[in-house]
């Protein structure tokens, strides 16, 4: 069901759009079971291709800093550089991915009631050396301490790192903002950046794995396209919905709308 977003004076423009030998089983009333099998997997997967890559991207950063000598030629920093941002890229895309699997799979998120701005003070303090190298400031609106709602808190996480991330690269203003809204039984979590913004038409489609936009600001982008859908996943998880609202050379509105505690 879908539920009307709050109104409030400052953003109400914004809330009127929208090792063993297998035991072989041959009978087929006794099928294994498909989720541990799933599990099982995702974890070998996880191990065999995370440690190479941390092993990439821990040695070539070594190099670049040349901690055991000179490299002579300044041409082999640049290369391990170039070693460590395409390790780097690799590992972040790996992780989207096993991510997704893993929440399409049902996930193994927890909602709890927990207090809502300390995790938006935490996403803030996460990222705000990458938003300072981007030239962009990370505003937490919310300073009601009083808000509570439903929620796994590594999925919250997970939420608004995404969206944070996203909000940087797009912002034109070079600020993001961070809030939070109770009303009655829901309680509302956005992050919002003035700039360039998909058309709204395209936001579902944009909610799919591997889906990226049209316009010429989303081309230059660097990933996957798997931020929104790791989101609506996790929301969906946790019992929550994830919405929305792009204005176009204006800026876009993302909304986490979580059960109230």
């Amino acid at each position: 069901m879908s539920l009307p977003l709050p109104q409030s004076p400052e953003t109400e423009s914004w809330t009127q759009a929208q090792g063993e030998a297998p035991a072989w089983n041959l009978d087929p009333r006794r099928s294994p079971d498909k989720d541990i099998a799933r599990k099982s997997f995702l974890r070998m997967v996880s191990h065999e291709l995370r440690t190479p890559l941390n092993s990439i991207i821990g040695f070539s950063e070594i190099l670049r800093q040349e901690l055991y000598g000179p490299l002579g030629s300044p041409h082999y920093v640049e290369y391990a550089n170039i070693i460590r941002d395409s390790g780097t890229k690799l590992l972040t895309l790996f992780n989207g991915f096993i991510e997704i699997v893993r929440l399409e799979s049902g996930g193994d998120l927890k909602p709890v009631p927990e207090q809502v701005l300390p995790y938006l003070e935490e996403a803030a303090g996460k990222l705000k050396s990458v938003a300072q190298d981007r030239g962009v400031r990370l505003e937490v609106k919310l300073r009601d301490e009083d808000i509570y709602a439903m929620f796994d808190p590594r999925g919250l996480a997970s939420c608004l790192d995404q969206l944070l991330h996203n909000a940087i690269d797009f912002t034109a203003d070079g600020v993001v903002e961070l809030d939070a809204r109770c009303s009655g039984d829901q309680v509302d979590v956005w992050v919002f950046n003035r700039g360039d913004a998909p058309e709204q038409s395209d936001i579902e489609r944009l909610m799919l794995p591997f889906e990226q936009g049209d316009g010429h600001v989303s081309r230059t982008r660097e990933g996957a396209g798997l931020g929104w859908a790791i989101v609506k996943l996790n929301c969906q998880v946790m019992g929550g919905v994830f919405r929305v609202i792009s204005r176009p050379g204006e800026g876009l509105k993302a909304i986490i709308r979580l059960k109230a505690a």
